[in-house]
């Protein structure tokens, strides 16, 4: 395709989010019935702003969903330090309760504009950010074109690009030359992901590491964990977080095979998106496993099988009451989920090999020892009794994760420095102007 081809395309593309904005009625009404959006709220998707602008520079960051808002709580918080207006938008109700809990009234939260020309306009009227900043792999052409015709500073931070996602681009050259051709700095979590960006059009690009290495530990309520640890009094324990579907069927098969050989054995069920759990819990009683759910208050009582992490924000909490945890979407789903959180928080790792999207941090961790990779429930089942029959095992398998985790930080140092340029004439006018950021 050639470039004049491309941005015909583009423009296409643009002009039918046009056509087709006056019908996104029904499609917000179906997730707001889906539980997938707040209908108090729904008009931030037309790009109409919930809250007044304050007045002085303002910067825009724009995260999906929760692992990609509490990787850039760090940045947020330290352009909130020079004295900055942030405006932080996510597209999930989830993302949006971490940006209340770990975030505060530090920042103005909004649910991301639909990628149409008439939301997009409207929301850039509105706010008039100085400098976009986006997360991972946020790539809406409307969006970034929009912030391009505007000349309004477009940042990528913690930049990647899926093994999926990377051959349909590269189909697509022309396209991905147009859109990325608007970056004023891709800053990537690996050399493999930076040398996929430059071959698609993007310079400059920088390489800075993972900035999920420097996100703080997930928080816990003490005294809600020392409750839940007096009721488990030293039984036997395991994890299977960020589980999805299938996963869960397959921590309950765990349980089933180890409850004879570890005599009172907890397995704690974190499955990725909460509103699964009802059908979970179902499933779980219907093979005879006893449930206790978070949400309900359940006691673990000697008989629990299952203790059902079925809320959000509290990860801290489940990583905190087991040594060992399987990380999801890498079993029977792929990508793979972060395995960084439960290395830090004191815990082995396990996980499928299913795990594209975190390939990097998987392989500093299995590098040191503290990631073991399993192909399937058996071997899953046999990995979990070895770590739980083996102290000196599982403890070595710690203290390298935590080591690894330490390793790996200073992602957002060079994320900082690589900002400067674009945030330091901000920081600047921001001072000039005390009592307009206050």
């Amino acid at each position: 395709m050639s470039r004049r081809l491309a941005r015909a395309a583009l423009s296409l593309y643009r002009w039918g989010g046009v056509a087709l904005y006056p019908i996104v009625g029904p499609y917000l009404a179906y997730r707001i019935a889906k539980g997938k959006e707040e209908r108090s709220r729904r008009r931030e998707r037309y790009g109409v702003g919930g809250v007044p602008r304050p007045p002085g520079p303002l910067v825009w960051f724009h995260a999906a969903s929760v692992g990609e808002t509490l990787a850039i709580v760090p940045l947020v918080k330290e352009v909130r330090r020079r004295g900055i207006a942030v405006l932080l938008t996510t597209g999930t109700i989830t993302s949006a309760k971490v940006v209340k809990e770990r975030l505060g009234a530090g920042v103005i939260h909004q649910y991301v504009p639909l990628d149409m020309k008439p939301a997009i306009s409207r929301f850039l009227e509105y706010w008039h950010p100085d400098l976009a900043i986006m997360a991972e792999s946020e790539i809406w052409p409307t969006t970034i074109l929009e912030l391009g015709k505007r000349h309004i500073p477009q940042v990528l931070v913690n930049g990647r690009i899926s093994d999926r996602s990377f051959p349909r681009w590269k189909r697509r050259m022309a396209i991905a030359d147009a859109i990325f051709e608007n970056f004023a700095l891709v800053i990537a979590q690996s050399e493999t992901d930076a040398d996929r960006f430059r071959t698609l059009g993007a310079l400059p690009v920088m390489v800075s590491g993972n900035l999920k290495v420097d996100t703080d530990a997930p928080p816990v309520d003490q005294a809600v964990l020392k409750s839940y640890l007096d009721q488990i009094r030293g039984r036997p324990t395991w994890a299977a977080i960020s589980t999805f579907e299938g996963e869960e069927a397959a921590a309950g098969n765990v349980h089933r095979v180890l409850k004879e050989r570890s005599p009172g054995l907890l397995t704690i069920i974190v499955p990725r998106h909460p509103e699964r759990c009802d059908a979970i819990d179902d499933m779980l009683t219907a093979r005879g496993i006893k449930v206790a759910r978070r949400t309900r208050g359940d006691a673990l009582t000697p008989d629990t099988d299952v203790f059902l992490g079925d809320t959000i924000g509290e990860m801290g909490l489940y990583l905190r009451m087991t040594e060992i945890a399987f990380v999801g979407r890498s079993l029977t789903a792929e990508g793979g989920q972060n395995p960084l959180e439960p290395a830090m928080l004191g815990c082995a790792v396990l996980s499928g090999g299913n795990v594209q999207n975190f390939r990097e941090a998987y392989q500093q961790l299995a590098r040191n020892g503290s990631a073991k990779m399993v192909r399937d429930v058996e071997m899953l089942a046999k990995g979990v009794h070895y770590l739980l029959i083996n102290e000196a095992m599982r403890k070595q398998m710690i203290e390298a994760g935590q080591e690894t985790v330490q390793e790996m930080r200073g992602a957002l140092k060079a994320t900082i420095k690589g900002l400067e340029p674009y945030i330091n004439p901000l920081t600047v006018k921001a001072r000039l102007h005390p009592r307009q950021t206050s």
